[in-house]
């Protein structure tokens, strides 16, 4: 067989997995668990196979490590339990997700009427 006819058999897929690395931040206004702090509290990464990585910046001087299969993993996890912490996620490229109530003040009543953002909020600022 010439290599003109071998390169048109099938051949098996890469074994290699997906590339590609989105790093972000973790910024919360309020610390309802008085615990991590507020401010940007984590840095992390989201890999091109969904995978993320993140660095807890508490406690201090090395702070924590952990991994989950997805980003919606992570937010279910350390995000949406805790809607008054006011958590904004944002990505290298500007991208940024928000969560929690943004539109009431830590001692406001409840109101129904009012916004809850418990679910992604994604603000494109790089359109015009």
């Amino acid at each position: 067989m010439n290599e003109e006819e071998n390169d048109l058999l099938p051949k098996a897929p890469a074994k290699l997995a997906p590339r590609g690395i989105q790093s972000f931040t973790v910024f919360r206004n309020d610390d309802e668990t008085g615990i991590s702090g507020e401010g940007i509290v984590i840095e992390g990464v989201r890999l091109a196979t969904g995978q993320c990585i993140i660095h807890w910046l508490y406690p201090p001087p090395k702070g924590g490590i952990a991994i989950f299969e997805s980003m919606e993993d992570f937010i279910k996890v350390h995000i949406q339990p805790h809607p008054t912490n006011k958590t904004i996620i944002t990505f290298a490229d500007g991208e940024q997700m928000k969560f929690g109530r943004f539109d009431k003040e830590p001692n406001d009543s409840e109101d129904e009427d009012q916004l809850d953002v418990s679910q992604p909020v994604t603000i494109d600022d790089t359109k015009e």
